[in-house]
């Protein structure tokens, strides 16, 4: 995400390596290239002005100290000032009432369905029995979609097919989930393809009706501009409590990510970045700014894998690996572990220095389906002894993936590296040392 920003703050940034002070005159410059990688990524003109005029103010007569170089001490400044606008600290989302009611608006194709099954999955993870309510009265793919999604994250879906009257199905909804002991109501509402009297008026009927703890925006990230007009526009009418913005992973300019908040000065409060259920993580301006500005983002990267990993089978592994017995089928399994944790370009862009060095970079996810094919075309016994892929067995196997034999060798001799690099670590040696010397 936000791959061409990053890199043309870091150049900008760049620029003041070598020099011993920040003045006006050295810094003039580099605040001018951040004004510009700012307004091509469709930031809004006033936002990127204040934004650059606070970090030269901020920057103006700064002393370098020895260890830190000008160029480290203006990406603090920058950072600082980033993480402001993107709105300074996590906001929580609030859940009083019985049940607590979410409202969910945004234009068509912004992503609304899919957050509302995502939502709802979230919800669970934090304890909450959701219902999530099929309310777009237009468009019956959506009440459809809304169904397989809460099946796929285990949600009750509440939908009246044959009911036109949105503020009718939000009302019956909220009275089915008191008698159900439902304690959180999602309502996914209609969107349209612009803004029009007809859209705002119908949500705004809803709102009265339902009067919701949280009113969630949601946005495409990838229209940049537009999506802060648009989100002005609602803004307005339904006075919502949070942003949401969808489609991370794609091709974003960050121009919605680094406006909205200080255009309609209401905090971003979750990101989604994929098509898959689990694919939304809480905002955190601190962690975004640093992944703007290539630091990573390892608190994240954590926290996903906790969340994933299973500790019992962690632990498993762990004694495998200090008994030199990592096989294919460990391996198969870590495989499918990353996978979950989410898109991997996503995953690789968390570690700090990563994202720049891989903005061009085409890492496939799909990538993984001929390593997992050649080895589920192995026999159990072969999985753990690949020491017994012989001629006969490697043309079976690769025959059997749809694979080449070439490929499934390049895979043994790539399995058997990693299996001396994790014997090499537990014994503590590495290659020119003599035995029993240590690191």
């Amino acid at each position: 995400m936000f791959d061409n920003l990053q890199h043309k703050l870091d150049k900008a940034l760049k620029s003041l390596k070598g020099q011993g002070r920040i003045n006006d005159l050295n810094v003039a410059d580099t605040v001018k290239e951040i004004r510009r990688a700012l307004i091509s990524a469709d930031v809004h003109f006033k936002v990127a002005k204040d934004f650059t005029d606070k970090v030269l103010e901020d920057a103006r007569g700064q002393n370098v100290i020895r260890s830190v170089s000008p160029g480290q001490l203006l990406t603090k400044i920058v950072h600082d000032n980033l993480v402001d606008i993107l709105g300074g600290q996590k906001s929580d989302i609030h859940l009083s009432g019985s049940p607590a009611v979410i409202l969910i608006a945004g234009l068509q194709g912004s992503g609304k369905t899919t957050f509302t099954g995502k939502l709802g999955r979230w919800l669970k993870a934090q304890g909450r029995n959701p219902l999530l309510v099929a309310a777009d009265v237009y468009r019956p793919a959506a009440r459809e979609q809304l169904k397989v999604l809460g099946s796929a994250v285990e949600a009750a879906v509440y939908s009246e097919d044959q009911n036109q009257n949105a503020v009718q199905i939000a009302e019956n909804a909220i009275k089915y989930a008191k008698a159900n002991n439902y304690n959180v109501v999602v309502i996914d509402t209609a969107g349209r393809l612009t803004v029009d009297k007809a859209m705002m008026d119908e949500i705004a009927a809803v709102k009265k009706a339902v009067n919701p703890a949280e009113i969630l925006f949601v946005v495409d990230s990838m229209t940049g501009q537009d999506a802060v007009n648009t989100a002005k526009a609602f803004h307005d009418v339904l006075n919502f409590t949070g942003v949401v913005l969808t489609k991370l992973d794609g091709d974003t300019r960050g121009g919605a990510a680094l406006s909205i908040k200080s255009v309609v000065q209401k905090p971003i409060k979750f990101v989604s970045t994929g098509e898959k259920p689990d694919a939304l993580d809480v905002f955190y301006p601190d962690r975004m700014a640093g992944r703007i500005l290539g630091m990573g983002d390892v608190v994240s990267l954590v926290e996903r894998a906790q969340a994933t990993i299973d500790a019992e089978e962690a632990e498993k592994l762990s004694r495998k690996i200090a008994r030199n017995n990592f096989d294919f089928e460990d391996f198969l399994a870590q495989l499918q572990q990353i996978k979950k944790m989410g898109n991997v370009k996503d995953l690789l862009g968390m570690l700090p220095g990563v994202g720049s060095q891989i903005k061009d970079l085409d890492v496939d996810d799909k990538a993984f389906k001929g390593i997992e094919a050649l080895i589920q075309s192995m026999t159990p016994q072969e999985r753990t002894r690949p020491e017994l892929l012989n001629a006969s067995r490697k043309q079976r196997i690769a025959a059997g993936s749809g694979s080449t034999v070439q490929e499934l060798n390049k895979l043994l001799t790539q399995f058997n590296q990693m299996r001396q690099m994790m014997k090499m670590m537990k014994n503590k040696r590495f290659p020119g040392m003599m035995p029993g010397m240590k690191r």
